[in-house]
């Protein structure tokens, strides 16, 4: 998520009354979980072993709950509770704004775009020219569709992502969600389909991709160009899927592991791990497929052969 305006970060030391170690004279442009950062923005980490990591990261400013090493070009800010500071400066930029219309009127969208009878279009959504938002789709905050997009009745475009920060004892707190959903050009959509926006980086769906009915796309995911996916199809956040990937039916993805450009997942499998592209795989956990079918050859036999063994 970027900043409408560039914050310096002594004016977030003094905030947020923070302990500021590094370049004061730095500016942040941004704001990022972990796996999105970019440079400008900011990233936080409240458990010591994963410092390390946050400060190696692009992110320019990192929120800290203890003093540590800066490296040259960034600023830390020492807080006591740094998700509750992350957490603040989205809920600031991206307030909670419930519809109370259709349509907001905040809404851009383009003369040739067809919305039909009982959708909902929230604020800040932009919709591109000959677009077709079907009955009773919801279209969340922020969420960008480009041309000839088509999305199927009872479908949610920009739902909360499914984000929790894990307090001592076993409560969760949500997160606000600053992220969006970005659909680009010619993607088909169908119904019943649940796309959630990032936690504060976009999900985005490639251009030309073609998603069946009753598929979820967890936050922060992203999907690349003409890739096709069928019904039931789930995906964890955080996961990529490169360009000309097929999904077939059922098949589920764990979060944060990249498909191969040209792969092939046949139904039913359940990705693991991340996977080459140019294969075709099955199974759960999802192998190539030769290799899948020769273990099932094998075990299929394996009754005959335990007969054979001597007691």
């Amino acid at each position: 998520m970027k900043f409408p305006q560039p914050i310096p970060v002594l004016v977030l030391a003094q905030r947020f009354h923070a302990q500021l170690i590094g370049d004061a004279a730095l500016v942040a442009t941004g704001i990022n979980e972990i796996h999105k950062v970019e440079p400008g923005d900011i990233a936080f980490s409240d458990a010591p072993k994963y410092f390390q990591k946050t400060l190696d990261s692009a992110a320019t400013v990192i929120l800290l709950n203890a003093a540590a090493a800066c490296p040259p070009g960034k600023a830390i800010l020492v807080v006591e509770n740094p998700f509750e500071a992350y957490d603040t400066l989205i809920r600031e930029h991206r307030p909670f704004e419930p519809s109370t219309n259709p349509v907001s009127h905040r809404a851009q969208i383009h003369p040739t775009a067809i919305i039909e009878p009982g959708a909902i279009i929230a604020a800040n959504v932009s919709i591109g020219a000959h677009s077709y938002i079907q009955a009773n789709a919801y279209i969340g905050e922020y969420t960008i569709i480009g041309e000839q997009v088509q999305i199927g009745p009872n479908s949610t475009i920009g739902s909360d992502a499914f984000y929790f920060k894990k307090h001592p004892g076993g409560a969760f707190q949500k997160w606000r969600s600053g992220g969006r959903v970005i659909i680009e050009d010619r993607v088909d959509i169908g119904a019943g389909c649940t796309i959630n926006k990032g936690v504060s980086g976009d999900t985005v769906i490639g251009a030309g991709s073609k998603l069946d009915c009753q598929i979820h796309i967890g936050h922060g995911v992203v999907i690349g160009k003409n890739c096709l996916m069928a019904a039931q199809v789930g995906i964890g956040g955080k996961t990529v899927i490169e360009d000309n990937v097929v999904l077939y039916g059922q098949v589920g993805v764990i979060q944060a592991v990249r498909i191969g450009q040209g792969a092939i997942v046949l139904a039913g499998s359940g990705v693991s791990k991340s996977l080459e592209g140019g294969k075709t795989y099955f199974g759960s956990p999802a192998e190539e497929m030769r290799v899948k079918y020769r273990e099932i050859a094998a075990l299929r036999q394996l009754p005959d052969l335990l007969k054979k063994w001597p007691e």
